[in-house]
């Protein structure tokens, strides 16, 4: 499949997303309400996270919790990259407060006028104008160079068809000493072809996936430094259990005896630029 037929599928899937009420597991392919609650704070947001929310924006699409590896400070400008309905810029700018900003880009428009909707009550939740959001691909970021104090990302970066041109993006945009902390998902070893032709395993962020080890040269080949690289086998071991749709079916096609988590990890990415 070429670049624009991934980035066109990948759209196409969250933008049904956007307008859904999500699907009946806790993956990447949306979740009710109930489900995207139990996934969030298994994952470590906790009720003060939740509670800046609008109701509707937490739409189970998280695979890690990048505001919390980020250790965001109030002041920072921070971006997120593949913002959905905004979850995490709204998690970040509690954290920011009201001198800092937290940007929101993402690519399908039905999530951007959501993520706008949803700004709305922030606003009026909090009293403060700190976030916005921006239509773009995260490969061409609308952003300006040097311009940006941290990076976060949460179940996105493994979408992109060209992932070495998101990382010189995150490059450019940071200012000097800015940070990255990316949760996405990796493998630990090859996906068996017929995974990997599973349109709902694109989706659902897995198929596009690449090794962790590949991860962290992309990052270094973007000229980012103190590159730490953490797998968190927990994830996916609890989307296993939790016979969440995706998983079961990704267990149906490999190998005998095989798990999930054989293959595949959540993946935190801390990095620095000089």
């Amino acid at each position: 499949m070429n670049t624009e037929a991934v980035r066109e599928k990948v759209r196409d899937g969250y933008g049904k997303i956007a307008e859904s009420k999500g699907c009946s597991g806790v993956s990447c392919c949306g979740s009710s309400p109930e489900a995207a609650d139990q996934l969030v704070r298994h994952i470590g947001y906790t009720s003060e996270d939740l509670a800046v929310l609008p109701e509707g924006t937490n739409m189970g699409l998280s695979c890690g919790n990048p505001t919390a590896i980020a250790a965001l400070q109030p002041g920072e400008v921070v971006l997120d990259l593949g913002a959905g309905g905004g979850f995490d810029v709204f998690i970040a700018g509690r954290k920011l407060g009201a001198t800092g900003r937290a940007i929101g880009v993402d690519m399908t428009p039905e999530m951007l006028a959501k993520a706008r909707r949803n700004a709305a009550v922030y606003r009026e939740k909090t009293g403060w104008d700190n976030v916005e959001f921006r239509l773009g691909e995260i490969e061409h970021l609308p952003v300006s160079d040097a311009s940006v104090d941290v990076i976060i990302s949460n179940c996105v970066v493994n979408l992109s068809p060209d992932k070495a041109q998101v990382w010189c993006e995150m490059a450019r945009v940071l200012k000097p000493g800015g940070r990255v902390a990316v949760s996405d998902m990796a493998l630990l070893k090859p996906l068996p072809d017929s995974v990997v032709a599973m349109i709902e395993a694109l989706i659902g962020c897995v198929a596009g996936a690449v090794l962790v080890e590949e991860t962290g040269r992309m990052a270094r080949q973007a000229g980012l430094t103190d590159i730490v690289l953490t797998p968190k086998a927990d994830y996916v071991n609890s989307m296993t259990d939790w016979n969440d749709p995706l998983y079961r079916q990704i267990v149906e096609h490999l190998p005998s005896g095989a798990r999930t988590s054989d293959y595949i990890t959540s993946l935190e990415v801390k990095a620095r630029k000089p």
